[in-house]
């Protein structure tokens, strides 16, 4: 069973990545689980038709420690069993102690057992926030390799690099690696082959480059994944193209995260400050 997590910069489209990549790998026969991360619970959504699921935090609230894995666990397209962790209260609380909860609870009832025969575990991570709960897929090794979703922006490349940090800060003690960048494009001049050098000075390379296209947010709107909503669109084969790269995938590092003035000499070698 691989264990992956996604990250990336708020509101650059971890979410929309992860559920198409899923609906890919889904499509493939691929056995996965999809714990959201993200206290709006929304990392599950396109895979569950727009239905809202119970998170693990309500869970517990309501129903207390008497807990099954069925109350959590819901199948969705592809029969991808998806979870949301949710969080506290509004202004009650830290939104990272869902995470941690939730993924102690999944393993206390078995979800990650042998007999589950699971290809593929996905967290959808909140933000680009590697501290405190929110490290916790990295830091207590519940996820081995790390995506990084990224576009030629300056702030999703400084979270891209700012991640990079974090996991060669708990590469060691819990052997995380970065398995490449997804480059979810934003039509940035130059952004090919700049995430790609981006991606090569970290030491790892640009796994896809996803191509913006307003398909996405017309299948966001019938509440599917692209490849649900159209599959035989160019931008579903993008993202079958993306889990395809996934799953072949076998090039994890420890990142060479770049200096500020590094980065921002990057940006103006492809034109971006010009």
């Amino acid at each position: 069973m691989r264990k992956v997590a996604i990250y990336g910069k708020g509101g650059i489209g971890k979410s929309t990545t992860t559920q198409n990549t899923v609906a890919g790998l889904a499509e493939m026969k691929k056995n996965v689980m999809v714990v959201g991360c993200d206290p709006k619970a929304d990392s599950t959504r396109l895979l569950l038709g727009g239905m809202s699921q119970n998170t693990v935090l309500d869970t517990l609230r309501e129903e207390g420690e008497d807990v099954e894995l069925e109350d959590v666990c819901i199948p969705g397209y592809g029969n991808a069993t998806c979870v949301e962790s949710g969080g506290p209260e509004p202004g009650v609380g830290c939104a990272g102690r869902g995470i941690i909860t939730s993924i102690n609870l999944l393993e206390q009832l078995g979800a990650y057992k042998d007999d589950k025969e699971l290809d593929y575990v996905f967290y959808d991570v909140l933000g680009d926030v590697v501290c405190g709960g929110f490290a916790m897929p990295i830091r207590e090794g519940k996820a081995q390799e790390i995506y990084i979703v990224v576009s030629g922006e300056m702030m999703a490349m400084y979270a891209a690099n700012n991640i990079c940090k974090g996991i060669v800060k708990y590469a060691d003690a819990g052997g995380v690696r970065l398995g490449g960048l997804i480059c979810n494009s934003r039509n940035v001049d130059n952004e090919e082959p700049m995430i790609a050098e981006l991606a090569r000075r970290l030491g790892t390379r640009m796994i896809h480059f996803v191509p913006r296209d307003n398909q996405v947010q017309r299948a966001e709107i019938n509440r599917k994944t692209v490849i649900d909503f159209s599959p035989d669109h160019p931008q579903a084969e993008e993202y079958r193209t993306l889990a395809r790269k996934i799953d072949e995938n076998d090039n994890f590092i420890v990142p060479t995260p770049l200096p500020i003035e590094e980065l921002e000499q990057l940006l103006i070698e492809y034109g971006i400050a010009n």
